[in-house]
């Protein structure tokens, strides 16, 4: 992994305004200024990324602005890496290695730290069966030239890292299973906030338990889970709760398979807190939820434990007296509306936090508390 703090970018993203937001946001947390950015409708398909003409026109912008770095908005091939840093000469990073950094830079935990070096493994595999093609055609492959033998050993090194990575992670989870069944000795009910990166969670978390974690504007501030006692006003129920890693659209696989045993808690949980900014325009929260929904999916999270927690209400100043909870964005969906940061209506969602959580209600579609979770779709 390079270092990109200072470094100047060049990006190269689709002609849509939410992608060329999220990238240059992504591109920022990951310690890079963007320079300038170029639109391209079809990326990938070309032995560059993208087209001759634009190669051409990434290599002056490189120049103009004084560039080391071209960051693709899409997963490119080590080939097509390859080729299209020889032709601008600058360092070519692709929208998978740009969140690996993020992660790299944000891990402070042995687990966290763990679960991204799994990722970067797993990240690392198909480029190396890359390498091996390109040696079998007597090609030079990548920037070292390696052989075709010195390749193989080391795919088989990084499957070997891979199983030590994945052992100790197991032996975690098994841990974190039986944390899991001695709270629920406790009798406390399990809630787990989830939602789009930077949409508020750590916020509503340090509110709901007082407790003081790091809250940033910042990508994936959040990487390990921290569970806490909410103590309920007028009530001597209590329940645990759990902040998570915020989520992104286009999240590779495999990067929610090496954090599965931290996203676990969301299939565990008797109810899960979807955050979602709303004092963003209609259409990013609308691709925001989408790609929450397909997370959620992917992990098999029963829809019947979810309530949307539309956060940031007082940033919708015109939009503040509508019901935004009937949008139709929002229908799969039971939904709150509070603002974290000034309080707004933390006592609606506390409410709701008991009336899903009591003991005489059913919870999620299996009818009890932490039975198996229903895979949607």
């Amino acid at each position: 992994m390079s270092s990109s703090t200072g470094s100047k970018a060049v990006v190269v993203t689709y002609p849509d305004e939410f992608a060329k937001n999220e990238i240059v946001e992504l591109a920022k947390a990951a310690g890079y200024e963007v320079a300038a950015v170029m639109t391209q409708k079809n990326i990938i398909r070309s032995e560059y990324g993208v087209g001759v003409g634009k190669a051409q026109e990434l290599q002056e912008m490189v120049a103009e602005n004084d560039c080391n770095t071209i960051i693709i908005d899409e997963t490119v091939t080590s080939s097509q890496a390859n080729k299209l840093s020889s032709f601008t000469h600058t360092e070519i990073v692709d929208r998978e290695r740009l969140i690996l950094n993020i992660f790299a830079r944000r891990a402070i935990t042995t687990e966290a730290k763990l679960q991204v070096q799994l990722a970067e493994l797993r990240y690392e595999m198909p480029r190396a069966r890359d390498a091996v093609r390109y040696s079998v055609k007597g090609e030079r492959a990548g920037f070292s030239g390696m052989g075709e033998s010195a390749v193989d050993v080391k795919f088989r090194a990084l499957k070997r890292q891979m199983g030590f990575i994945q052992a100790k992670l197991d032996k975690s989870r098994t841990a974190r299973d039986l944390h899991t069944t001695e709270r629920r000795k406790l009798g406390m009910p399990f809630v787990s906030l989830a939602g789009y990166t930077s949409s508020g969670k750590t916020t509503l978390f340090n509110r709901l338990t007082s407790e003081s974690k790091e809250e940033s504007p910042k990508l994936f501030t959040t990487l390990a889970t921290t569970t806490r006692v909410v103590n309920f006003p007028n009530s001597k129920r209590k329940v645990l709760l759990s902040d998570t890693v915020g989520f992104i659209s286009r999240l590779p696989t495999y990067l929610v398979e090496s954090f599965k045993s931290t996203l676990d808690e969301l299939r565990y949980a008797d109810l899960v807190l979807l955050m979602v900014d709303v004092g963003e325009d209609m259409e990013s929260v609308s691709t925001k939820v989408a790609s929450c929904r397909q997370t959620l999916n992917e992990l098999e999270v029963d829809p019947g434990k979810i309530l949307l927690v539309l956060n940031k209400i007082d940033l919708l100043k015109d939009r503040g007296s509508l019901k935004i909870e009937t949008d139709p964005i929002f229908s799969d969906y039971s939904a709150v509306k509070v603002s974290a940061v000034r309080g707004d209506g933390l006592r609606q969602l506390t409410n709701r936090m008991l009336e899903r959580t009591s003991p005489s209600r059913p919870v999620g579609k299996t009818g009890t508390p932490g039975g198996n979770p229903t895979k949607v779709g």
